[in-house]
C-alpha cells in the first residue's frame, strides 16, 4: 500500500493558505471600504462564500452518517476524507463571526429584519420578530455549530480510536448513533439555511429550501472529494487504496445528487409558479429581471443539463481526470447558485462578479483548507483498522 498519510507534508501548504487568506481578507476589507455602502457589498459577497464552504462541511457529515447507517463497506477508504472535511466546522465557526456580530449589535447590512426602524414599519416583520431577532439568531447558530462540532468529533474521534485498538465496538457505536445524527443534521441544516440565506428576504418562504441547500451541499462535498482524491493521488498518496472502482462510485453519487438538486430546484419553482401567490412569486420575479434571468438560464443548463449529458457515461465516471474537470465545473455552478440566491437581495442592480467576491472566496477557502490540512497531519488518510477495510480494498463495481 502506498503512502496513506500527510505527516510532515502540510506545514508549507498551511503557511501558504494562511498567508494568502490574510492577504485576501485585507483586500476584501479595503474593497469593502472603497465601495462606500457601509460594507453592504462586502457582507453579501462574504455570506455567499461562507455558505459555499459550510455546504461542503455539512455535506461531509451527511455522508459519514449515511455510510454508517447503511453499513457501507465500499466507502471505507474514502470515509476518512469525509471525517477530515467535517472537522472544518470549527474554523467555519470562527468565519461566521463577521456575520454574527453585526446581527447581535443590530447593525447587520445583510438582514432587513435586523433593522429596528424597518421592522417598526413592517407588519410582517413584526409578526416574525419572535424568531427573526438578533438574540435568538445567535442562540440558534451556537446550537447549530455545537451539534455539527459534536458530530464531527464523534465520527473522527471514534474512527481514530479504532485506528489504535481495532475494536469493532467503535463501528457498532457509530452505526447506532448515526440514525439520530442524521435527524439532527436534517433539522440543523434546514434551519441554518433558513437563517443564513432565506431570511435575506424575510417576506418570502419555501418549505423545501432546506432540502435545496442539502442537495447542493452533497454535490459540493462529492465534487470536493473528487478534487481532493485527484490531488492526493498526484503526489503518490492513496493510489492503491482508492481505485477506479471507488472513483466510479464517487462519480455516480456526484451525478445522482446533481440530478436531485435539479429536481428540488424545479419542484420549488413549479409549485410557486403554479400557485401564483404574489408573496411567493416576487422572489423568482426578482431573479428574472435586470440580467438575473441570464444567470437563471446558466444554472439551468450549466448546473444540470450540460453535466447531465456530460457525466452520464460510465467511462467519464471512471476517468479521474475527466471527473475532476466536472467536479471543478459543478463547484463553480454551486457557487453561482448561492450567488443567485443571495445577491438579488442586495440591490436592484444586475449580476456582477468582481474582485471583492474573489477576495471573500479566497479568505474563506484558505481558512477552510488550512483547517483540513492541519487535521490531516495528525492521522492516516484511511481508517487502517476498520473491520470493513478488506471489503473496501477488494471492492468492484458490477
Amino acid at each position: 500500500m502506498t503512502t496513506e498519510s500527510l505527516t510532515g507534508m502540510t506545514r508549507r501548504p498551511i503557511q501558504l493558505c494562511l498567508s494568502l487568506g490574510a492577504i485576501s481578507l485585507s483586500a476584501a476589507l479595503v474593497l469593502g471600504a472603497m465601495a462606500g455602502d457601509g460594507f453592504r457589498s462586502l457582507s453579501f459577497s462574504y455570506v455567499v462564500s461562507f455558505a459555499f464552504f459550510l455546504s461542503i462541511a455539512v455535506g461531509s457529515l451527511f455522508f459519514s452518517a449515511i455510510q454508517h447507517i447503511t453499513r457501507a463497506g465500499w466507502s471505507v477508504v474514502i470515509r476518512r476524507l469525509a471525517e477530515l472535511t467535517s472537522q472544518t466546522v470549527l474554523p467555519l465557526a470562527v468565519l461566521f463571526l463577521p456575520i454574527l456580530i453585526p446581527v447581535m449589535l443590530g447593525i447587520s447590512p445583510l438582514y432587513v429584519w435586523n433593522d429596528a426602524e424597518i421592522v417598526a414599519h413592517d407588519h410582517l416583520l413584526q409578526i416574525k420578530a419572535p424568531y427573526l431577532n438578533g438574540t435568538f439568531f445567535a442562540i440558534r447558530w451556537v446550537a447549530y455549530f455545537a451539534v455539527w462540532a459534536l458530530l464531527a468529533r464523534m465520527y473522527f474521534g471514534w474512527s481514530r480510536a479504532q485506528d489504535k485498538d481495532g475494536k469493532a465496538y467503535w463501528s457498532d457505536q457509530l452505526e447506532q448513533w448515526s440514525g439520530p445524527a442524521a435527524i439532527l443534521l436534517a433539522i440543523t441544516v434546514t434551519f441554518a439555511s433558513f437563517d443564513l440565506l432565506m431570511s435575506l428576504e424575510p417576506h418570502w418562504f419555501s418549505t423545501i429550501f432546506g432540502v435545496y441547500y442539502f442537495a447542493g451541499s452533497m454535490v459540493a462535498f462529492f465534487a470536493w472529494t473528487t478534487i481532493a482524491v485527484a490531488l492526493l493521488r498526484r503526489y503518490g498518496i492513496l493510489r492503491q487504496p482508492i481505485t477506479t472502482e471507488h472513483i466510479h462510485d464517487i462519480g455516480k453519487l456526484l451525478f445522482g445528487f446533481n440530478c436531485f438538486w435539479a429536481y428540488i430546484a424545479f419542484s420549488q419553482y413549479l409549485l410557486i409558479w403554479y400557485s401564483n401567490i404574489p408573496e411567493e412569486t416576487q422572489w423568482f420575479l426578482k431573479r428574472q429581471e435586470n440580467g438575473w434571468g441570464t444567470v437563471s438560464m446558466i444554472l439551468a443548463f450549466g448546473h444540470f443539463a450540460i453535466p447531465f449529458l456530460g457525466m452520464m457515461s460510465r467511462e467519464i465516471k471512471r476517468n479521474l481526470t475527466l471527473l475532476t474537470g466536472w467536479a471543478v465545473w459543478l463547484l463553480m455552478m454551486h457557487w453561482l447558485d448561492l450567488f443567485w440566491l443571495a445577491l438579488p437581495e442586495m440591490s436592484d442592480a444586475g449580476p456582477s462578479i468582481g474582485l471583492m467576491d474573489i477576495a471573500c472566496f479566497l479568505t474563506c477557502g484558505c481558512v477552510f483548507c488550512a483547517g483540513w490540512l492541519w487535521m490531516a497531519e495528525s492521522c492516516p488518510l484511511v481508517p487502517v483498522r476498520d473491520p470493513r477495510l478488506p471489503e473496501s480494498l477488494a471492492f468492484h463495481n458490477i
